[in-house]
């Protein structure tokens, strides 16, 4: 698994997230959340500018989030969909190249490995960034980026 183990630190700016939410077990709600998510988009992007794929997620809640980010506040959404004004911050980024078939043992060994740094960690989302497209990207080069809310 090609995971960095070493995070950097980046700042998250304020986004117009509009999700699909799902709560309990993320490895049969995270699927179901993304084709959701997918079979709405259209309808979403023929009023707004999709920016960007990424999900928020809770693991002590057991809440997961599958979402685009909006250029602008969002007009017109199908039902189905919800929005917030995510507000950002500080995170400590660790990126993952390969199939996202590995997600979740990439996330499983972050959250061992960031509890053993000791990062200090503040009560947010985490973020799965998915950087480029997998309908153009072969597997073995998706970007992943995994991150978690630091203090």
């Amino acid at each position: 698994m090609d995971l960095t183990l070493e995070p950097d630190t980046v700042t998250w700016p304020q986004t117009h997230y509009v999700f699909v939410e799902k709560i309990g077990p993320f490895a049969t709600n995270a699927p179901l959340a993304w084709q959701e998510l997918h079979k709405l988009l259209p309808a979403t992007a023929a009023h707004n500018t999709v920016t960007a794929y990424f999900s928020l997620y809770s693991m002590p809640q057991q809440l997961y989030r599958a979402g685009v980010s909006l250029a602008a506040p969002p007009q017109n959404l199908p039902a189905g969909l919800g929005y917030e004004l995510f507000p950002g911050g500080k995170y400590s980024r660790f990126t993952l190249i390969g199939p996202y078939s590995q997600l979740c043992e990439a996330t499983g060994l972050l959250f061992t490995l960031v509890a053993d740094m000791k990062l200090p960690l503040r009560d947010a989302y985490n973020i799965e960034n998915y950087v480029n497209d997998p309908r153009t990207t072969p597997e073995a080069e998706l970007i992943t980026e995994i991150m978690f809310p630091t203090a």
